[in-house]
C-alpha cells in the first residue's frame, strides 16, 4: 500500500468512527487491517507487547518522536502519525482540537 492511501486510510477510520481515534486506536486498526498480532507489530516497531497493549488502550502515550520513528518503520506518513500523537497530548490537557501539520 502507498504513502498517499495509507493516509488516506487513517483519514477514513477518523470518519468511520466519527469521533476522536486515539494514537494507540489508530495503531490497534492498522495492526488489525494487516491482520498482524500485537506480538508480530511490538517486534517490528521494537517495543514490548504489554507496551504495545498500553498504547493500544491508550494507557500510555507515545511521544512525537516515537510516533515519527514508528510511521518510518510502518511505512506510513510521518505528519498523520505525529498529529494523532500530538492531538492525544493535547487532548490529555484539556483542549478540544484536531492537529493538522504541514510541511513549512
Amino acid at each position: 500500500m502507498s504513502i498517499k492511501k495509507k493516509s488516506a486510510t487513517i483519514d477514513i477510520f477518523d470518519k468511520i468512527r466519527g469521533k476522536h481515534l486515539s494514537f494507540g486506536r489508530m495503531l490497534e486498526s492498522i495492526r488489525k487491517a494487516d491482520e498482524i498480532t500485537q506480538v508480530e507489530l511490538a517486534k517490528k516497531i521494537k517495543i514490548s507487547k504489554a507496551h504495545l497493549c498500553d498504547i493500544e488502550k491508550s494507557r500510555r502515550q507515545v511521544s512525537l518522536e516515537r510516533a515519527i520513528q514508528f510511521a518510518k518503520i510502518l511505512g506510513y506518513s510521518e505528519y498523520q502519525f505525529a498529529a494523532k500523537a500530538l492531538e492525544d497530548q493535547v487532548k490529555n490537557a484539556g483542549l478540544k482540537v484536531k492537529i493538522v501539520l504541514e510541511a513549512a
